[in-house]
């Protein structure tokens, strides 16, 4: 990630950005919807995280909670994160066979 003004810009090491995400993952997100955390806190690199998003009132997904895996490689804020349902998920960007988002699959390439 590249923050500055002007002509100058200065690079944010990855893991500092995946520790700024961490904080806001582990407090919630707006109305605490969507939180998101470490799959292994021993895991120095920050790749492997899990995630929970519960469905929208109001909506087809309303009551329901999905569980993610994501992973977030070295290339990582510059390459988007890997990311998987762990509970199925009937939606169109998302293959019903391996839980994995097709958004991501294009990004990837």
């Amino acid at each position: 990630m590249k923050m500055g003004s002007g002509g100058s810009s200065v690079v944010v090491p990855r893991n500092f950005r995946l520790l700024e995400e961490l904080e806001r993952g582990e407090k919630g997100i707006g109305d605490g919807s969507v939180s998101y955390g470490m799959d292994d806190s021993d895991d120095i690199y920050m790749r492997s995280w899990t995630g929970t998003i519960i469905g929208p009132h109001n909506s087809v997904h309303d009551g329901r909670i999905y569980q993610l895996k994501l992973f977030c490689d070295k290339d990582y804020p510059e390459k988007a994160p890997t990311v998987g349902f762990c509970s199925r998920v009937n939606m169109t960007c998302v293959n019903q066979e391996t839980g994995r988002d097709y958004v991501t699959l294009l990004f990837a390439k």
